[in-house]
C-alpha cells in the first residue's frame, strides 16, 4: 500500500476512535508506520489530512437498482441490505462526525456520503418505474424513500448499542422495511408476488 494511501487509512481509524482532537498527527503517522515528517510532505497540514481521509470514507461501491423492476421484493431488499451493511461498517466512524459537526461542520460530508441523496434519487426513481403493479397512484413516493432511508440509517446506528429495540434479525428486519415501504407507495402484497411470479 502507498504510504499516502496508509496515512489516510490510518487518519481514518485514529479519527473514528478519537475524534478531532485526538487525532493528532503524532498518532496518525504512528498507525500509518511513518514519522509526522511524511505526513506533513504529503499532506502539509492536519486539516487536510483529516478532510481527505473523512472525504475517501464516504467513497462506495455498491450496486444499483435495476432500470426495469423484475421482482421488487429481491431487489429492493438486496439494494437495502447493501446499503445498510455500508453504514453499520462505518458506524463508528459515523457517530464519531456526527459527535464532532457543532465544532466542525465542515466534516458533515462524511455522514452525506454514508447515505447520500444519490441513493434517495435512485429509490425514487425506481419506485417511478413500478407504475403498472401499483394498485394505487397515492402515496408520498418521496416521504416513503426517505424513510426507508431513515430507517437503514438508524438500523445501522443503533443494532449494536440498543439491542432492545432489535429482536429480529438484520435480513428480517430489512425484509420488513421493505414490504411496509412497498405496501406505502401502492405496491400490495398479492402484486408483489405477482411480479416475481412474472419472470
Amino acid at each position: 500500500m502507498l504510504i499516502r494511501d496508509r496515512l489516510l487509512e490510518a487518519a481514518t481509524k485514529v479519527f473514528a476512535c478519537t475524534g478531532y482532537r485526538g487525532a493528532t498527527t503524532r498518532r496518525i503517522a504512528e498507525a500509518a508506520g511513518v514519522n509526522e515528517v511524511t505526513l506533513f510532505r504529503h499532506f502539509g497540514s492536519k486539516d487536510a489530512l483529516i478532510n481527505q481521509a473523512l472525504g475517501c470514507a464516504g467513497d462506495r461501491n455498491l450496486s444499483h437498482l435495476p432500470a426495469h423492476p423484475r421482482d421488487p421484493v429481491a431487489e429492493l431488499t438486496r439494494w437495502s441490505a447493501e446499503r445498510f451493511r455500508n453504514m453499520y461498517e462505518s458506524r463508528q466512524l459515523i457517530r464519531k462526525v456526527m459527535g464532532e459537526l457543532a465544532e466542525h461542520p465542515e466534516i458533515a460530508s462524511v455522514v452525506a456520503k454514508a447515505c447520500p441523496s444519490d441513493d434517495f434519487s435512485e429509490l425514487s426513481e425506481y419506485v417511478s418505474h413500478l407504475r403498472p403493479l401499483r394498485s394505487t397512484h397515492r402515496g408520498d413516493v418521496q416521504a416513503a424513500s426517505r424513510m426507508l432511508m431513515g430507517v437503514l440509517f438508524a438500523e445501522a446506528m443503533y443494532r449494536d448499542t440498543m439491542p432492545e429495540l432489535f429482536h429480529e434479525s438484520v435480513d428480517d428486519a430489512i425484509g420488513d422495511y421493505v414490504r411496509v415501504f412497498l405496501r406505502s407507495v401502492g405496491v400490495e402484497p398479492r402484486l408483489q408476488k405477482a411480479a416475481a411470479a412474472g419472470d
